[in-house]
């Protein structure tokens, strides 16, 4: 039994340490590729410093396990509970926040237009914030997010590739990003050139996007409310995906805590001298219940 629960203990901690390695390298690659912009460092630091403490930690559990330490099973059952708690809180921070807002379809179209009315709380107030969407936008332009959005198609008579026809386009599935971002809203009723690219029709429509979209390639639709909404609906994507692979974490941390809890009992014991598999009940009628 001592054995077992500490060479278990052993194990999942060494695996944990393997496993925050390639985050630790993700977060470092990330901010690398973030060069001067704070759009991406945003999410670099989240990742690190995750990976920096759970690779402390596992590294803490694994020697303690190792040498039998019951101080050093003390002080990693004290940075779990917190790592453990921390982690739940943020899971439910992120359900919280992510909870509403959703794209809506349009008749004709095969993408998703979206609004920034249909988002709320403290996401929104995060995005729209004028500071922070000027870093945003210029990670958006530094990273094209619009330049690979060009699609050609064969012409049947002459074999030459040629842009999509504007009924093609409308039939294509585009990222919120794309759909939000890198052309004018379709109740804007702005004529088809390219993707990237339209003219306006003459309709007057009550919609300040409207008014924002331009077709100059550094801006398009940048500054619009449906390009933040794009980015919002991206963002609740990606964080209801993270929170499902957090809420699989935490499971395997609370199994963890649990095989530390009796490690500890277990160098605790050894600790003290106390004989293992000998019964020292000197009581003729003992308790039922022993602890």
């Amino acid at each position: 039994m001592i054995r077992g629960s500490t060479s278990l203990l052993g194990a999942s901690n060494f695996v944990a340490f393997l496993v925050s390695i390639p985050i630790l390298a993700g977060g470092i690659w990330l901010g690398a590729r973030a060069n001067n912009t704070d759009c991406l460092r945003f999410l670099q630091w989240p990742i690190i410093i995750i990976a920096v403490t759970v690779m402390v930690i596992s590294l803490m559990g694994f020697a303690g396990a190792c040498y039998r330490l019951s101080w050093l099973l003390q002080a990693y059952l004290f940075a779990m509970f917190f790592v453990v708690a921390a982690l739940l809180g943020f899971i439910i921070f992120a359900f919280a926040v992510t909870d509403r807002g959703r794209g809506q379809a349009v008749v004709g179209r095969g993408y998703l237009e979206y609004q920034l009315s249909d988002y709320s709380g403290w996401l929104r107030d995060r995005v729209d914030d004028p500071r922070y969407w000027e870093k945003i936008s210029s990670c958006l332009r530094e990273g094209r997010a619009c330049s690979g959005m060009a699609r050609y198609d064969r012409d049947p008579t002459t074999g030459v590739s040629v842009p999509e026809s504007a009924d093609m386009f409308y039939q294509r599935q585009l990222t919120s990003i794309e759909s939000g971002c890198c052309k004018p809203p379709t109740s804007c009723g702005y004529n088809y050139v390219n993707e990237t690219f339209w003219t306006q029709a003459g309709v007057a429509v009550d919609d300040s996007d409207c008014v924002r979209w331009t077709n100059d390639q550094q801006q398009l639709c940048y500054q619009c409310d449906s390009c933040k909404a794009g980015v919002l609906a991206s963002l609740r994507h990606s964080w209801r995906k993270v929170s499902v692979i957090n809420i699989v974490m935490l499971i395997l941390l609370l199994i963890a805590y649990v095989i530390g809890c009796a490690a500890y009992r277990n160098a605790r014991k050894i600790n003290n001298n106390e004989a293992f598999g000998v019964n020292r009940m000197t009581k003729s009628r003992p308790s039922r219940f022993q602890f």
